[in-house]
């Protein structure tokens, strides 16, 4: 593939960044130059619209919601951020809002645009004669929670953003970000930490973003390699839903229609508002009262426009306070904890779930600097995994990780897979079928066929790179001239022999061009699945002369 520098991209729900290598001389670059801002890992995941939210004006920490003054009382600029969360597969009332003239995936495909260009300007700088879409292979870290809708997604809002050049484009791998983070610690493993997970041993990462939190167990090989031996777990649980909890604090001081009309009417100022939260006091809570003192939060100077949307009772009463909100320990102790107990869950979980014993813990990704977590998590888990390590620059790992992954794409041997995957198909109904509401019969002429389902591997198998699961399958009818594989998964470690409805849910569609009609129905055709890396290949190919066939995989997405 002529492929010469990997470019790594850590597309995140609140900061992003990209690494990158040559293939000849492998040193990692993280970049920390950025628009307005030197010297930072990552930059942050906003943009600033034109009025009509059409243009971008301005991207990264630049695009940050500024505070209203009297010059700039009525800004004609848009900021939009946390819009990765709505490629997640969380309830829609959850996700955050987005103006009614952008779609997600525009805000997506822009952002990716930018960042696209200094992409490109970095490295043809730096290695003249590049020829981007032929030499470069870009490296996408996503969410472990992601589904493949949500990758075919990213592929075309790379192709949109420009940095490919189809949405097919080879040039593509993904990894998902606990799996990059754990090449970055096992790289990084200085000689110390080197003697608490020896050849064989199992070690977790926590991978700790803005929006979701991601986990998994891997197993330490020899020559440096890894295999994933439980099944990855994640949820939405980082950085930014403490940011949430934030507001709900506000709502409880100045009632929920005020913040309700706020995101509504002025949302870049809530965005403003937040904004000095964190810099203010989520960044630096420790979790140790003796080092804190109890902040002073002034609306008038911070958000004044809050002041219009609340209702008489409550605006009297903060009058008398000079519209200044006490935010003492606890409460923002309180602000923490939800988010937390949500991580301490699923860390608990996944260490029940692993037959191995843990030899060790990494902490990684923006949420685990906060000394809070940490702490929270060494009272919680120091006597079952005593090193808990935070690597450094936490923050970097998993773009690093992914760039070492495209370096190195033999250094995973094996993954767990989160779904079973198969193919539904129909045959004739026969004495003891269920008939139920949840399983699909139809009749042909004078015969009840029911939809049943052909698995091909389960949810929680360790397969290896590039294995490949196969079946062979004839045309129903003589003349039949395409085959449709239907192609389901399911979560559901009870399957039977029976498509279910209620659990299963449709993947896409692989339509097989089939000739040689008068054949009839002896033409058999080996019908496969092929796993291991990130995104699944579906192949079909005759059994009698040898011809793969044309396929069309077509993504069913939701």
């Amino acid at each position: 593939m002529d492929t010469r520098v990997v470019v790594a991209i850590d597309f995140g729900t609140t900061f992003s960044g990209f690494a990158y290598s040559n293939q000849n001389n492998p040193e990692i670059i993280t970049n920390d130059i950025w628009p307005q801002q030197i010297g930072s890992l990552k930059t942050n995941t906003v943009l600033q619209y034109d009025s009509n939210y059409q243009n971008v004006i301005k991207w990264g920490n630049p695009a940050l919601a500024k505070k209203i003054n009297r010059r700039n009382k009525d800004s004609s600029s848009k900021s939009v951020e946390l819009f990765k969360l709505h490629l997640g597969n969380i309830p829609q009332n959850e996700k955050p809002p987005l103006p009614h003239q952008l779609s997600y995936e525009k805000a997506i495909s822009d952002y990716l645009h930018e960042l696209g260009k200094l992409i490109k300007e970095t490295v043809t700088t730096r290695w003249d004669g590049l020829r981007f879409f032929e030499h470069v292979l870009l490296v996408i870290s996503v969410p472990a929670e992601f589904n493949d809708h949500a990758k075919d997604t990213m592929r075309k809002c790379l192709y949109n953003a420009g940095l490919t050049d189809s949405k097919e484009s080879k040039k593509v791998e993904f990894t998902t970000e606990p799996e990059a983070a754990a090449i970055y610690c096992m790289r990084n493993l200085n000689e110390h930490d080197k003697g608490m997970i020896p050849i064989n041993a199992s070690f977790m990462v926590v991978d700790c973003g803005g929006g979701t939190v991601d986990l998994t167990m891997r197993k330490l090989l020899k020559h440096n390699k890894l295999s994933e031996i439980t099944e990855r777990t994640g949820d939405y649980c980082g950085g930014s839903y403490v940011d949430r909890e934030f507001l709900k604090f506000l709502s409880r001081k100045l009632g929920q229609s005020t913040i309700n009309m706020l995101r509504e009417n002025n949302y870049n100022q809530m965005q403003y508002m937040i904004q000095q939260f964190c810099q203010k006091l989520k960044f630096h809570f420790t979790g140790d009262p003796a080092g804190f003192e109890p902040f002073e939060f002034d609306i008038e100077d911070i958000c004044p426009v809050l002041k219009q949307y609340c209702k008489d009772d409550i605006k009297e009463k903060m009058e008398e306070n000079d519209w200044i909100i006490d935010i003492n320990f606890e409460d923002l102790k309180s602000m923490f904890d939800p988010v937390i107990g949500k991580i301490i869950r699923l860390i608990r979980g996944q260490l029940s779930s692993s037959k191995n014993k843990c030899s060790a813990m990494f902490l990684v990704g923006g949420f685990s600097e906060s000394k809070y977590l940490q702490m929270r998590v060494k009272e919680e888990f120091r006597k079952l995994v005593p090193p808990i390590i935070v690597p450094r620059q936490p923050i970097a790992a998993i773009v690093r990780g992914a760039c070492d992954y495209g370096l190195k794409m033999s250094t995973i041997v094996d993954r767990t897979l989160k779904y079973t995957y198969g193919i539904t198909r129909h045959r004739d109904w026969k004495v003891g079928d269920p008939t139920g509401p949840n399983y699909q019969i139809k009749k042909e002429g004078n015969v009840d066929r029911i939809r049943i389902f052909d698995c091909f591997v389960t949810r929680g198998t360790r397969i290896e790179v590039d294995q490949e699961f196969s079946n062979n399958y004839k045309p129903h009818k003589p003349a039949q001239t395409v085959i449709s594989f239907p192609i389901y998964i399911t979560t559901n470690l009870n399957i039977t022999e029976f498509y279910d409805e209620s659990c299963m849910k449709l993947l896409g569609k692989l339509t097989i061009d089939l000739p040689d009609a008068h054949l009839g129905r002896s033409r058999k055709v080996e019908f496969s699945l092929i796993f291991g890396k990130m995104e699944i290949v579906a192949k079909a190919k005759s059994l009698q002369n040898g011809r793969t066939y044309n396929t069309r995989f077509e993504l069913e997405l939701s």
